[in-house]
């Protein structure tokens, strides 16, 4: 029987900067349609683990590199997560790698509103990796807010971790709030057809290319709680 230490090392040594193990169970808020087991009714622990993308990236003035890296990652991810399937596959158990991005099935038009199969941000949460900020972003203690996320599901019973508890938004802090151009936060959840009328947009060439980051950008907590920190964080942690 694989265990949860041989799980994350093989995830680490495959690529990935941090691992967390969740159990199905923890999934009881899930949406009807969205829980694990409605994506492999055999799934009893989900893995997750996540790669940072490089800081300076999302704080360059033209979209194209933050546009291409974010693509690049997407890839990794879903490498990795193939070649964990396969290794439980391989070991005798099953799996069932979950899209770091798309597609998906369920799209809203009128309200641009797309959700994935499984919500990775929830996943990441549920798995010990980092809290959902008020940018509804999940922030790792050591990655901050610029973490990208993976996920597979298998039928192994596997040791989960504790959630996140050294890391919370300041009660008063609204900076990604304010600074988000189309008002599409709230603190809780995010109005996809504000963000998506400037966040994303299609090049007249035919590419996709992701634009705004605001929220992401100001952040004091973009990376994540460090020994050395601002005084600006000092005033909000």
């Amino acid at each position: 029987m694989i265990t949860a230490p041989e799980i994350k090392k093989f995830v680490l040594d495959s690529g990935a900067d941090m691992c967390g193990i969740a159990s199905a169970e923890r999934f009881t808020n899930a949406p009807a349609g969205f829980h694990p087991k409605d994506i492999y009714p055999d799934c009893q622990s989900v893995v997750v683990f996540i790669i940072q993308m490089p800081e300076e990236i999302v704080l360059g003035s033209n979209p194209i590199p933050y546009t291409h890296t974010a693509d690049l990652l997407y890839n990794e991810l879903d490498r990795i997560g193939l070649g964990l399937t396969r290794y439980i596959s391989k070991m005798g158990s099953g799996a069932v790698p979950v899209p770091s991005d798309v597609p998906y099935l369920f799209w809203d038009e009128s309200r641009m509103h797309g959700q994935a199969i499984l919500s990775l941000r929830h996943a990441g949460f549920l798995a010990g990796l980092g809290i959902l900020g008020k940018n509804t972003l999940l922030i790792n203690p050591v990655l901050g807010n610029m973490v990208y996320i993976g996920a597979v599901l298998t039928n192994l019973f596997l040791e989960q971790d504790p959630l996140t508890k050294n890391i919370r938004c300041p009660e008063n802090c609204r900076i990604c709030l304010d600074s988000c151009p189309q008002q599409a936060l709230n603190g809780f959840t995010v109005n996809q057809k504000l963000c998506r009328q400037i966040s994303f947009y299609r090049h007249e060439r035919g590419f996709d290319v992701y634009d705004c980051c605001e929220c992401r950008k100001k952040c004091i907590l973009r990376t994540g709680i460090k020994k050395s920190k601002t005084t600006e964080r000092n005033r909000y942690l």
